[in-house]
């Protein structure tokens, strides 16, 4: 083998060498550098899988009467009973059934009917909203439009204005569904809890509350009922 034949064999060897040392570096390298050529983190131990909701926000429930937000609750007054989400949603749509039973028309138990499971439900309807506790049917058989006089409309007009908009009607969505009533709120709008707290203070105050008459005819309620019709409505 002649020097030349060395050398030459000698400098391929160290290219080699040196050539594969590199790429081995290199792949080293870029297998730490490149986030996407790297696996998906694993999900930490005991992780908990985000809860299912309605199509208000609120946590949908699986059952009511157990380990649950939804309890079977009296409406006072009236001898009927729903299965509603405890605390402000309780007190706000205990409100309304109330008025409706005093003022638009009495109810029967069997036109009374809150919480329902989400199976058989629209999970992207309002009607998804029965699942969490945070709506009610009234007349759960007259959901179709029309299925109320003109006077009693109207009352139901004044009971959502006197909600300020933190109750929304099924008769103003599309498709109509005039016996749903739900919180229009998600769990964390503060309007929630301040309604709450202004119809439990007026329900313990003499003269004010549901069951107390008043003139849903009245310009100064006719007008606050008509801005809120246009408000939900738009949405």
């Amino acid at each position: 083998m002649t020097d030349n034949t060395r050398s030459m064999s000698g400098i391929s060897r160290r290219v080699v060498v040196k050539g594969a040392g590199v790429l081995a570096v290199a792949a080293a390298a870029g297998s730490f550098a490149s986030p996407a050529a790297a696996a998906a983190p694993a999900a930490p131990p005991g992780a908990r899988k985000k809860a299912p909701t309605s199509a208000n926000g609120w946590t949908v429930e699986e059952q009511a009467n157990h380990v649950s937000t939804v309890w079977t609750r009296p409406v006072s007054g009236t001898g009927l009973e729903v299965d509603i989400r405890i605390g402000d949603v309780e007190a706000i749509l205990l409100h309304v059934v109330r008025r409706y039973h005093y003022e638009v028309e009495q109810l029967p138990r069997v036109d009374l009917a809150g919480w329902q499971r989400i199976d058989g439900l629209k999970k992207d309807a309002p009607e998804s909203n029965l699942a969490s506790g945070t709506a009610v049917r009234i007349r759960p058989g007259a959901g179709a439009s029309g299925s109320l006089f003109p006077l009693q409309v109207l009352t139901v007009r004044d009971i959502l204005a006197d909600c300020e908009g933190v109750v929304r009607w099924g008769g103003d969505d599309s498709p109509v569904d005039e016996s749903l009533f739900y919180i229009d709120r998600g769990p964390d709008d503060a309007s929630v809890q301040e309604l709450a707290d202004r119809l439990r203070r007026a329900e313990a105050t003499p003269g004010e509350g549901a069951g107390v008459t008043v003139d849903v005819l009245a310009p100064s309620r006719r007008d606050r009922a008509k801005r809120l019709v246009k408000e939900q409505r738009a949405n």
